[in-house]
């Protein structure tokens, strides 16, 4: 727990509370949109008073600090048109001070924001905080004025919290949100354990080009820049190039988020928005823009693409023998993409769902799914698969797998992968299960070092997959329990839904040929 400003209240607990004090805890996820953007603001304001602080030290005053970054503002981070009536009070004060008319004097303050800082145009001033929804405000006046209360009661600038801490903090404050988000969770939040394994995994160089096409809140990317720091203060390296990070968001209040948690981390990086899917915004003339690692946790089982979108595809992501995968689940498209997306010693981590490891393997009849995965595998791409723990994410229950893909597998490593069943590595949590630090780092540590070990990690070869028809779940593998002879029960009904809507599919084919015949 981190104490700020001499409170024994952590900042976490502290930023927690401030969204709570709108309608109670359950009723702040509902609000994330609106407490996000004003969290934000009163950390600009603090760094804003900060830097206005360091120049009226050089020029005698704040008043006089004012007159120059109005003139300059190259002088500061981001210039704040937020004049206090008295130089000396604190930016921050001009929005505290609101009376009357809070919600629309606070949308005036933050589009004035945005349009002095074109970088955070469409992220700060995205919001309305005079909305209304039939007649009803969506916030009102005096619960915005609680919580603009709230936020004022502890300061974020430079000298009182380092940004990894209120950048965390923030994270934490996504992470609450996702508790109570439901199936909307998965849109914009991956956990942080989940997340770190894969940074940990995908061990980044300084100056490394880091990708994610569906980047939610960007805490992914984040991570592995965390994992960087992490590896060069180990190494005493006092200056290193950062990772050049890129993210592509479609949802546009999630677009926004991430590019302001990026910010309040005091990271660099280019957020873009669209259907990654259909329109990918990283390319490099008529090609995709490639990327030394790719890291994702793309939404599951989507089933609204169809052929068209794969045949129609002019970047070349869906190489004959693979392509589409069946309209029912694109996470093997996602994976095209993302494998499009890798450099010629390129590697991912995406997280995807548990039937991609598995749907149509033990299939009599074609499935075009089995058959992406046996392309992937037989071109060798496939580095292993990490089988997770069950109740992890925040929109469904179902355990999810961990795919790792390496365009440059080292030669003892060729024609091999490696699977490790972390079904048993896990605390159990409220309201979700969570991998502990040990956990995180023996899960981690096993990948990296390439070590089998009975019961959870198993090195096979593309023959043992051939075998087992392009089976690549680590459950199938390795039985964590002497007493453990099949497959997890959802594992299982996934296949069986799949083959329901297969038969489905091909019956809809039949009639419609049939009545073709019949006409």
């Amino acid at each position: 727990m981190t104490q700020v400003n001499g409170t024994d209240k952590s900042l976490e607990s502290w930023i927690w509370d401030a969204a709570c004090s709108i309608r109670g805890a359950q009723e702040a996820p509902k609000f994330k949109d609106f407490i996000l953007p004003l969290i934000f603001t009163k950390r600009l304001c603090d760094v804003f008073d900060d830097e206005l602080n360091r120049i009226a030290k050089e020029v005698g005053s704040r008043a006089k600090a004012f007159k120059l970054v109005e003139k300059d503002h190259k002088l500061v981070r981001f210039y704040l048109p937020l004049k206090p009536g008295n130089p000396d009070d604190a930016v921050w004060s001009v929005i505290r001070k609101l009376t009357g008319k809070i919600g629309e004097s606070l949308t005036t303050y933050l589009h004035g924001i945005a349009k002095a800082n074109p970088p955070l145009e469409g992220i700060i001033d995205r919001m309305d905080f005079n909305a209304t929804t039939h007649g009803q405000r969506d916030i009102d006046d005096d619960r915005l004025s609680n919580l603009i209360e709230r936020i004022s009661e502890k300061r974020l600038g430079l000298n009182d919290v380092e940004a990894d801490i209120i950048g965390r903090s923030y994270e934490y404050l996504i992470r609450k949100f996702a508790e109570g988000s439901g199936q909307s969770a998965g849109e914009f939040f991956t956990p942080p354990e989940v997340a770190r394994i894969m940074a940990l995994i995908m061990d980044p160089d300084p100056g490394a080009s880091v990708y994610d096409p569906c980047c939610g809140s960007a805490g992914l990317l984040i991570a592995c820049e965390h994992v960087l720091d992490e590896k060069m203060e180990l190494r005493s390296k006092t200056k290193y190039a950062p990772l050049k990070m890129h993210g592509q968001e479609y949802v546009a209040t999630t677009w926004a988020m991430a590019n302001m948690n990026m910010i309040i981390h005091d990271m660099e990086g280019q957020i873009e928005i669209g259907d990654t899917f259909k329109s990918p915004k990283f390319r490099l003339g008529n090609k995709l823009q490639t990327f030394n690692r790719v890291v994702s946790n793309p939404m599951w089982n989507q089933d609204w693409f169809k052929e068209e979108d794969y045949d129609g595809d002019e970047l070349g992501r869906y190489p004959h023998g693979a392509g589409f995968p069946g309209g029912q689940s694109a996470d093997w498209g996602w994976a095209q993409h993302i494998l499009a997306s890798l450099n010629k010693d390129g590697r991912a981590a995406i997280v995807l769902d548990t039937g991609a490891a598995s749907r149509g393997s033990g299939n009599a009849n074609r499935n075009k799914e089995r058959s992406v995965r046996q392309w992937f595998v037989e071109q060798d791409f496939v580095e292993g698969v990490i089988y997770l723990p069950e109740n992890l994410f925040y929109n469904t229950s179902a355990p999810g797998i961990l795919l790792f893909l390496n365009r440059a597998k080292p030669k003892d490593r060729e024609g091999k992968l490696l699977l490790i069943n972390a079904s048993q590595v896990v605390e159990k949590g409220d309201p979700k299960n969570f991998i502990p630090p040990a956990g995180i780092e023996r899960i981690a540590g096993a990948f990296k070092a390439w070590q089998e070990e009975e019961k959870f990690a198993k090195v096979v070869t593309r023959e043992q997959v051939a075998k087992e028809d392009y089976n690549v779940s680590p459950s199938r593998y390795i039985h964590v329990a002497d007493a453990e002879t099949h497959r997890p029960i959802s594992e299982i009904l996934e296949e069986l839904e799949a083959l329901d809507a297969e038969a489905a599919e091909a019956n809809a084919r039949l009639r419609s040929a049939l009545e073709k015949v019949g006409g």
